[in-house]
């Protein structure tokens, strides 16, 4: 299994990352710092990243950028790829906007926790 985690936010990739090997999901883990070269790489698997960690506020191309780039690869990634949107944002209306991109399974509220894990990992049967 492959883990995209995407945020300018060095630390907050680190971070993000050893929780995830803490909680034994196992795979390659991609880190990006920029959402374009995230996408770059993504459109050059031949098998797209089980998981994406997305970040919203990231300078030249923003997460809603980075969405709606995947629009047209939507019939691609749709049941095989799950992306969970980090935010440290408490906006309703980032909220109601991420339910509009099918692609997104949830929204969580910065910093990642065991929990969430763990309820991804049941989600996905991981």
């Amino acid at each position: 299994m492959t883990i995209y985690l995407i945020d300018d936010d060095s630390l907050g990739n680190y971070l993000t990352e050893t929780l995830l090997r803490l909680e034994n999901v196992g795979g390659e883990i991609c880190t990006y710092e920029s959402a374009e070269e995230a996408l770059h790489a993504l459109l050059r698997r031949p098998e797209p990243p089980r998981l994406i960690f997305l970040d919203l506020n990231m300078p030249v191309m923003s997460g809603w950028d980075f969405l709606d780039a995947l629009e047209p690869h939507q019939p691609r990634l749709l049941g095989r790829c799950r992306i969970y949107i980090l935010t440290s944002s408490l906006a309703l209306a980032d909220m109601e906007r991420a339910r509009s991109y099918e692609l997104v399974s949830g929204l969580i509220h910065k910093p990642l926790d065991r929990e969430e894990i763990r309820a991804i990992q049941a989600e996905l049967s991981i």
